[in-house]
């Protein structure tokens, strides 16, 4: 397959790369909460696992917006960050200093799909895709709410319990 021509194909693309990236996560957290030993992360992990499902479910409506079937684009960025979070959370054998790591990982992922999903809003709004816009724009906030949590918890909390 050729790359995208316009701007609509560069949109789809990264539709498709988003959804991809979900998936993938919706599989990850889980395991990045199984492994978190702080109540509060863990807490944290259970709510956003059920936000990505639903992040899913908005891509596939903004999917049907533009008339493509939702499917997703392997993309190497979101596997190298999850196969970097799984290499660092076996490695850390301390609980406190892997919490530390485990956030560092799930930003590590929020940047990417802030990255992804603040582009898709500003092709949207190009290409005239008012409801898609929003759509985006929702999931975009949600992402940033996110990681504004995650620098909270460990800023406040779990970066100074981390062996030094």
């Amino acid at each position: 397959m050729s790359g995208p021509k316009n701007l609509k194909d560069l949109f789809v693309h990264t539709l498709k790369d988003v959804y991809y990236a979900e998936q993938q996560l919706v599989k990850a957290i889980p395991k990045m909460e199984e492994l978190a030993a702080d109540a509060s992360l863990k807490k944290g992990f259970k709510a956003h696992h059920k936000q990505t499902q639903n992040h899913v479910k908005r891509l596939e409506k903004v999917f049907g917006l533009v008339d493509v079937k939702p499917s997703g684009e392997k993309c190497d960025g979101i596997d190298g960050i999850i196969k970097e979070a799984e290499t660092v959370m076996k490695e850390v054998n301390d609980e406190k200093t892997r919490d530390a790591a485990i956030i560092a990982a799930a930003q590590a992922a929020e940047h990417y799909e802030i990255a992804r999903y603040g582009a898709l809003v500003s092709w949207a709004e190009r290409l005239g895709l008012e409801e898609a816009k929003n759509i985006l724009r929702d999931t975009l906030a949600e992402e940033k709410d996110e990681d504004s949590k995650l620098t909270r918890l460990a800023e406040d909390k779990l970066n100074a319990k981390a062996k030094a």
